[in-house]
């Protein structure tokens, strides 16, 4: 196997900058066991890039990053303890530079094989970052500009599931502007067409960011401005009694789909301080739902997949309805990615380890590369 340079490129603007760094950590672990040269290049909360030096000190120290426990990466563990105590040297701190947000650093231009990108939500996961590298000509993995686009704005990714006959939700798109000038009119639209509970959520965001669960008309307000906050298109969906599914897709032309996971919280609703804090959560993998739907949630995570044109890797999102209907619920290009995610482990219940999953997604993207260059 060639020893390759690869970019790690972590951080971001959006709300889901820890989660990155955890799983930035994580990758760099693997990619160091592989034998390969990671360059680290971290963006700050503000934009600009944070390189040379060691840039996850830097933005670990801001962010008092840890990652989730039971992750294997025990050495990047420490050394992100380490970094958040000061334990590094301080001529390796000195060496940290920042560049200007909109920037090329010169870390992108110098002869990397291939970027990780780790980055999570919008500036990162929205297909941004993926049109900078395609101008620079830089290989890449996961989706590229359109599927990242589609996969990140939650509307116009259920608009396209839809077009192409997959079972989805049933929702409503308000837009702020309308919100703000019009409230009484949108609250009583979201009661008579979806009714309570229902879900607010900005379109752009992940990681349960924003999102608010209503139970009742007089909580609408709260939880439609909280989102606005976030953007300036909202989606509200309908409350369901449902069972909470995941799979993991990889590949190009041939995507394969893991064995289902499902997620098992004891919280009302799968929110943020759900997924991160520690114990609240756990992933059962493979999901107890037999054979028959097993193979449709793998058959659904493809066709999912496919419809926005998705490459590299895919977290699909379903809800296993108390009529034992399958509602696919989102795609996430640029899942959580630490040894512990559920992206990882479902992958690793189907037979690949995480060092093997990281290898092959590098192989993935040089592969892309290659066919979108011909």
């Amino acid at each position: 196997m060639p020893r390759l340079r690869v970019g790690v490129i972590f951080g971001g603007r959006s709300g889901e900058h820890e989660v990155s760094l955890a799983s930035a950590a994580s990758v760099i672990a693997a990619l160091d066991r592989r034998g390969h040269q990671v360059v680290p290049i971290g963006i700050g909360r503000d934009g600009r890039w944070v390189v040379g030096g060691d840039p996850m000190r830097a933005l670990a120290e801001q962010a008092r990053v840890a990652l989730p426990s039971g992750d294997d990466t025990g050495a990047v563990k420490k050394a992100l303890a380490d970094r958040a105590e000061g334990v590094l040297s301080p001529e390796s701190s000195a060496l940290v530079r920042s560049e200007p947000a909109g920037s090329v650093p010169s870390e992108l231009r110098q002869g990397l094989d291939v970027v990780f990108i780790a980055l999570h939500g919008p500036y990162g996961e929205d297909g941004t970052i993926q049109g900078l590298l395609e101008l620079a000509d830089v290989p890449y993995v996961g989706a590229g500009v359109l599927a990242s686009a589609v996969g990140m704005d939650k509307v116009t990714m259920k608009t396209v599931f839809a077009a192409h006959g997959l079972p989805i939700v049933e929702h409503l798109v308000v837009m702020r502007h309308e919100w703000r000038a019009e409230p009484a009119a949108v609250a009583a639209r979201i009661a008579e067409r979806l009714g309570f509970p229902c879900f607010v959520k900005p379109s752009n965001l992940g990681s349960s960011v924003g999102i608010s669960k209503v139970k009742v008309i007089g909580q609408l307000r709260a939880a439609l401005d909280t989102a606005a906050r976030h953007d300036r298109k909202l989606i509200v969906e309908r409350g369901l009694r449902a069972r909470e599914i995941e799979v993991s897709v990889l590949g190009n032309d041939t995507p394969a789909a893991s064995l289902p996971g499902e997620i098992v919280y004891e919280g009302e609703w799968y929110d943020y301080a759900t997924k991160y804090a520690e114990g609240q959560m756990r992933l059962v993998c493979p999901a107890p739902v037999g054979p028959e739907l097993t193979a449709r949630f793998r058959e659904l995570a493809i066709a999912a997949f496919r419809a926005i044109d998705c490459s590299g890797m895919a977290r699909v999102d379903f809800f296993l309805d108390d009529t034992g209907a399958i509602l696919v619920n989102e795609i996430n290009t640029i899942p959580g990615f630490t040894s512990t995610s559920g992206y990882a482990r479902m992958w690793e219940a189907t037979g690949l380890s995480y060092p093997d999953l990281v290898q092959r997604l590098v192989d993935l993207a040089l592969e892309r590369h290659r066919d979108t260059s011909r």
